[in-house]
């Protein structure tokens, strides 16, 4: 998805949004997936965390969309290379990835507060496989997403970092 192109530097007290608010998507990314897989696996978290992971993804869909337009907003004054190209490449990629944890979490969380007890009750075969379902799309769509997030911010330094030190 394209997002529309600013003619001016997104900033906050004169310094550039992206570098500041990347490192949010960065940990919170992490961080999202952790608390979705915990809440596959471990029961006990999961009745902890609650409605914690899919306000987290929540979060992060409306952070990535801003990240990457202040980042385009950034390249847009230093200038396009080949390695802030491939970073914004990567960088567009992130937010279906984003999108599918939302849903996933989401999904977890009804499933498990109001959905699988109903389930159970007509058939013990159907709340299993929705179970086994959710739980497959949560490893899937986390593993997409953290891997991304990596490749991203690799290139990303790699794009800032590359032509002082000669990587």
């Amino acid at each position: 998805m394209d997002l529309p192109r600013l003619d001016v530097t997104i900033e906050i007290a004169g310094l550039p949004l992206h570098p500041l608010i990347v490192h949010a998507v960065v940990v919170l990314t992490p961080l999202t997936v952790l608390a979705l897989l915990l809440g596959t696996f471990w029961p006990a978290a999961r009745r902890r965390l609650g409605v914690v992971t899919p306000l987290a993804a929540l979060l992060l869909l409306v952070l990535v969309p801003i990240t990457t337009a202040a980042g385009e907003s950034l390249a847009d004054v230093i200038g396009e290379t080949d390695a802030v190209e491939h970073h914004e490449d990567l960088g567009e990629l992130l937010l279906p990835w984003i999108v599918g944890l939302f849903v996933v979490a989401g999904a977890q969380w009804a499933w498990y507060r109001w959905g699988r007890s109903r389930a159970e009750k007509r058939s013990s075969t159907t709340a299993r496989v929705v179970t086994i379902v959710i739980g497959a799309l949560a490893v899937v769509v986390g593993a997409g997403a953290v891997v991304l997030v990596v490749l991203i911010g690799d290139s990303g330094a790699r794009a800032v970092w590359g032509p002082i030190v000669g990587s």
